[in-house]
């Protein structure tokens, strides 16, 4: 299969080898080792809820960023910029678009992961108790678009988690169809070892009741938040 994709590319009057093994190695790396690793820290490694949520740092004054919060939002921009990278050198050493279902794929990928974080430019304001812009000691202060639930959040959230996974599902499928235009070993035990991995923690995780809902662990758990009363039924 080595001979139908280009092995050299010609630069200023120079003739290059192409490593495609470093372009598989770079997409995995980001898609099978970065992403699903974020995604475990983000699912399972909230703190526990409390009462009013993660409070404020003393030191500054400001909201808590929390250590799961910064992976999947600097690793996103992280990924995405690296992906875009990939891509483009993919696309320019082989001349354009080549049209096979790697590169339908690989794409899809790259263009779905990018309407992540245009996605989350539009996720609103946040809000709460310890929000950047509230009182603490005034209710009234403590609107906010996720603190609230509003519909603008709402259908952020419907389609921020669905297009990270189809985001995910089409990752894979760009790595399973590359390696059949690019067979390496070493990408397919790694690929193979991520998922199996993946899985046995994600049984393991659930099992240890390590998921906490994102909005009592950002918000709290007492039963008068705006979102904890509209789900008081559930």
């Amino acid at each position: 299969m080595h001979g139908e994709i280009p092995t050299e590319v010609v630069l200023f009057g120079h003739t290059i080898a192409v490593h495609w093994n470093l372009h598989a190695w770079l997409m995995v790396g980001i898609w099978f080792g970065y992403v699903p690793f974020a995604l475990l820290i983000t699912r399972f490694f909230k703190p526990k809820p409390r009462p009013y949520g993660l409070g404020r740092n003393p030191a500054t004054g400001k909201p808590y960023e929390p250590i799961w919060a910064r992976f999947h939002i600097w690793g996103l921009y992280a990924a995405m910029t690296l992906s875009l990278g990939g891509a483009a050198l993919a696309l320019a050493v082989s001349r354009g678009f080549s049209g096979s279902l790697h590169s339908f794929c690989g794409i899809g990928t790259v263009v779905f992961g990018a309407l992540q974080i245009v996605a989350a430019w539009q996720r609103g304001t946040h809000g709460g108790k310890w929000g950047k812009h509230s009182d603490p000691e005034n209710p009234e202060t403590w609107h906010g678009d996720h603190y609230d639930m509003t519909p603008r959040r709402r259908w952020f959230e419907a389609y921020h988690k669905t297009g990270g996974y189809f985001t995910l599902f089409l990752a894979t499928g760009a790595i399973t169809s590359g390696l059949g235009q690019y067979w390496l070993p070493g990408i397919a035990l790694a690929v193979v070892v991520v998922l199996v991995g993946c899985f046995l923690l994600v049984v393991a995780f659930e099992g240890l009741g390590r998921r906490y809902d994102t909005y009592r662990t950002v918000y709290g758990n007492h039963p008068d938040h705006p979102y904890n009363k509209a789900r008081e039924g559930l």
